[in-house]
């Protein structure tokens, strides 16, 4: 097995073909010197031969965490291969780091034609025997930077060290990314982060929790979102939980995570890579078939912006660029990681509120805006939105700098805005003014107002197109002092008119005036005219309506006449019937009287009868 420490590359190794390259083992592509790293020419001339498309999967994590493993497994390559020198990634069995720098593996793809699998493993994080977390902190923004599928692996649980390290080293990645500037034959956007980004998986080994939120069983990517889920609130507290979370969905918009029971008993992880599957656990097995299974078939190809298909020779020059800029010293050390990265966010933040100002004030504001009062409204509301903005996107921003700054920016945006309404505001009612007031200046021109009275009618129409002048809407804050520059201007014409108007005649007044008073009698004539004919109409009307009372009076007395008659109607054949009744009752009486007397006569017959038959 090839010694862990140094990069044992012979000639014969590599088979360059034309087609294809054939690497039965890997490679140290860039080495860690005393700390420095430093790229491989060997493994670069590697990169230069092969022209087919790379997909490049890179993993990290803490050391002595079974990296190696897994990039073997992906390699396609059998247990008992792995006993050979130089036949699979070297995985130590003690507590001493193996992996040093990062190594490469090209291998063709299993499932894309004509294209290469490159497998980056990395040199462990964490290493107590190197103790350098800058040094750490590099290898681990280079396999960001050039890998297009990133395996993040780490230990038992998803905590908040592990998202704050990720955090700081995508940011970082991003920094270094931007500050070298690649300049590839075909890019134009170096820094378009979107195409840039690599698919992110997180590989949780040897879990033990439960996968259950709320009494509900949850999968494995729904652990990694709840654990990246964002906090309501806008405190400081709030932000600092969020930021982390924020950067790494921005910067992986595409993740996924696994979980891996531990492989077998602890004794026996010192023979992991010579065990086979039936000495391991049947559900580790599993898990890491799923795992190569969906890097197999989701990898995408690495591109560059644009979407240009990176092959070797465009890694190559990605890899010495990057190194070259680490050289140099552009990428900060881990203990001044949070300062870079308040730096870089919060002028991000600052950029990002001045665009959403400047979005929200092109939205609102219409050129020329009338008062001062509602341009400081719009601004402040822009303003508050702004700052708002600001402080949900910043991190730690000591002494307030750049909420300092931003309300600079803001300050001078306003100021600028109000230059631009008034040279709006001057450039409107200019043209507002010749509008309206042309046609005068025309009739003035033809003489129109060169008469007596001329000035007097100048006054009147200048007055009435003031007035619609000041009906025009959306002037701004110069209507008035154009209308009064303007008006001053035409103060000369007004004076000479006057002069004209002063030189006419007596005569030519006096007619006027004349004119004026027989104007003035005829109207009068005609208004007492009027008054007579209106007096007249008003005594006929009078007498007609008279008339009419007289006329209604006699019909109410003749009505009054007739209605008596028929009461006296009323009453005499009411009496009639009342004695007609009073004899009808008497008569009555009369024959039951006669009756009577009539039935006593012939009783008192009867009774002499019967006497005499005795």
């Amino acid at each position: 097995m090839r010694k862990s420490n140094e990069c044992d590359i012979r000639p014969g190794n590599t088979l360059i073909m034309a087609s294809e390259i054939h690497m039965p083992a890997p490679v140290c592509l860039i080495e860690n010197i005393r700390g420095h790293l430093v790229a491989n020419q060997e493994a670069l001339e590697i990169l230069a031969a092969n022209k087919n498309p790379l997909v490049v999967v890179a993993i990290v994590g803490l050391y002595r965490t079974g990296k190696s493993y897994l990039m073997n497994k992906l390699a396609g390559k059998n247990k008992g291969e792995w006993h050979h020198q130089n036949s699979g990634f070297s995985i130590g069995t003690t507590v001493q780091s193996h992996t040093k720098g990062i190594w490469m593996w090209c291998v063709p793809h299993a499932k894309k034609p004509n294209h290469t699998l490159v497998l980056l493993d990395t040199e462990g994080l964490g290493d107590v025997e190197k103790g350098d977390k800058k040094n750490d902190t590099q290898i681990f923004a280079l396999a960001i930077l050039l890998s297009s599928i990133f395996v993040y692996n780490t230990m038992n649980k998803i905590d908040q060290r592990a998202i704050d390290l990720l955090h700081y080293v995508t940011e970082l990645s991003n920094r270094l990314r931007k500050v070298a500037s690649p300049d590839f034959e075909g890019v134009e956007d170096a820094t378009n982060l979107e195409s840039f980004c690599p698919d992110f998986v997180w590989i949780l080994r040897d879990f033990y929790l439960t996968l259950e939120v709320d009494e509900q069983v949850i999968t494995a990517d729904e652990y990694l979102e709840n654990s990246l889920r964002l906090k309501q609130g806008t405190n400081q507290s709030v932000q600092n939980f969020n930021l982390p979370r924020l950067c790494i969905k921005e910067f992986f918009p595409i993740r996924k995570c696994f979980i891996f029971d531990s492989p077998t008993h602890r004794k026996k992880l010192a023979k992991l890579e010579s065990l086979p599957n039936e000495d391991l656990d049947p559900e580790f097995v599993e898990q890491v078939a799923t795992f190569c299974s969906y890097i197999f078939n989701h990898s995408k190809t690495k591109a560059l912006p644009g979407g240009i298909k990176v092959n070797g020779p465009r890694l190559k020059s990605l890899v010495l660029t990057y190194i070259n800029a680490i050289s140099r010293g552009d990428l900060p050390c881990m203990e001044n990681s949070v300062l870079a990265l308040a730096q870089i966010k919060n002028s991000a933040a600052v950029k990002k509120a001045i665009a959403h100002y400047d979005q929200q004030m092109g939205q609102k504001v219409q050129l020329p805006i009338e008062t001062l009062q509602e341009l400081l409204d719009l601004h402040r509301e822009s303003e508050r939105e702004a700052i708002e903005l600001f402080m949900k996107n910043s991190f730690k921003d000591m002494d307030q700098k750049f909420q300092k700054e931003l309300e600079t920016l803001l300050e001078a945006r306003k100021d600028d805005l109000y230059e631009q309404n008034m040279e709006a505001s001057s450039y409107r009612c200019s043209a507002l003014l010749q509008a309206i007031f042309g046609p005068l200046e025309n009739d003035v021109m033809q003489g129109i107002y060169s008469k007596p009275g001329g000035h007097h009618l100048l006054i009147q129409k200048t007055e009435l197109l003031k007035a619609r002048y000041y009906w025009e809407p959306r002037k701004g804050m110069q209507a008035e002092k154009a209308l009064q520059e303007y008006l001053h201007s035409r103060q000369s014409t007004s004076d000479a008119i006057l002069q004209i108007d002063l030189a006419l005649t007596k005569r030519q007044k006096e007619i006027e005036e004349a004119h004026m008073k027989a104007m003035a009698a005829k109207i009068e004539a005609q208004r007492l005219e009027v008054i007579q004919r209106y007096n007249l109409q008003m005594m006929e009307q009078r007498e007609r309506l008279h008339q009419e009372q007289v006329r209604q009076m006699q019909m109410f007395r003749k009505y009054q006449v007739q209605q008596q008659q028929r009461a006296l109607e009323r009453r005499f054949q009411e009496e009639a019937k009342n004695l007609n009744k009073k004899i009808e009752a008497e008569h009555r009486s009369l024959q039951n009287e006669i009756q009577d007397l009539q039935r006593n006569a012939a009783s008192q017959d009867d009774q002499d009868d019967k006497c005499i038959l005795l």
